[in-house]
């Protein structure tokens, strides 16, 4: 298959901006790179630094019409971009050009992402396998990483859990990594399924792994997963919901701030929820249901 990339230059915070809005237009992968010669001090635990100048870097197939798709951009960003350009790629592993720029990411004090062609930085900590592919979901962006660091700091031992739009799978199998007992999953894209059972099998966890379509998930969840989309996420409430059990713990992100005080409206006649945690434009919100009357 033959493929596309969109370089686009940023200054500043419009990098994680437009990184979202490449993501949510459907890119394959999208990565940060320094576009001057910036040196970064060492970031925290989870951080996720910043050039001043950067080039953000979208992959597309190349069959996606590239004059439509930078328009599109232009409109959600409202400015014009008038130094992005497009570069046409030959059929490729195009994964391999993508390695330099994911290198293992820490999360929490003890949950690690790691690619395989990397050394785990830390062997005794929980290192998660997972290399870049189709399937969204690598630690990267703030809505994930949001997520993989509550689930650092509230081990779900002994839980049964459900990621609600699974992705890559990662939540769930860091959960299960974590000590969760078995992990339920479902997404709208088979090739997410795919995806979710080979990062299984490769950290080990597949038998205690389920793929579900929409139609067949199992209810009576310990902790529900969903790192999807505000809009997805206000319609499911009364079904995510009823999928966990009372009692039981729900993590919701692919939020905007902006959004989060909509989203929590629509959960609140079924879980007390925490105040938002926020990151950059973004925002998790974690509840518990409540129980039955």
């Amino acid at each position: 298959m033959s493929w596309q990339q969109l370089h686009i230059p940023a200054h500043g915070d419009q990098a994680r901006r437009l990184q979202s809005l490449l993501e949510t237009a459907g890119a394959a992968a999208v990565t940060l790179r320094d576009a001057g010669d910036e040196p970064l001090l060492e970031p925290a635990p989870g951080a996720m630094p910043l050039w001043q100048d950067t080039i953000v870097t979208a992959l597309f197939p190349a069959d996606r019409d590239p004059d439509a798709l930078i328009a599109g951009i232009e409109h959600q960003f409202g400015a014009s971009l008038p130094d992005s350009r497009v570069e046409m790629l030959a059929d490729q592993s195009w994964e391999r050009s993508w390695m330099d720029d994911f290198q293992p990411l820490r999360f929490g004090e003890r949950l690690w992402i790691v690619p395989s062609w990397c050394e785990a930085p830390a062997p005794d900590a929980v290192n998660l396998r997972l290399d870049p592919g189709l399937a969204f979901g690598t630690g990267t962006h703030e809505t994930t990483a949001l997520c993989l660091e509550w689930l650092d700091a509230h081990p779900p031992t002994g839980r049964q859990v459900l990621d609600y739009g699974c992705g890559s799978g990662v939540l769930a199998i860091a959960a299960l990594l974590l000590g969760a007992e078995r992990a339920h999953v479902c997404d709208l894209d088979a090739q997410a399924l795919t995806a979710t059972r080979a990062n299984a099998e490769t950290n080990g966890v597949e038998d205690r792994l389920f793929c579900h379509d929409l139609q067949s998930v199992p209810g009576g969840a310990d902790l529900m997963l969903a790192n999807i989309l505000a809009g997805p996420l206000m319609e499911l409430a009364p079904h995510l919901a009823e999928l966990t059990r009372p009692g039981g713990a729900i993590l919701l992100s692919g939020i905007l701030r902006e959004q989060a005080s909509e989203v929590c409206h629509h959960y609140q006649p079924w879980f007390e929820l925490d105040a938002p945690v926020e990151r950059g434009d973004w925002c998790l919100l974690a509840g518990i249901r409540r129980q039955a009357e």
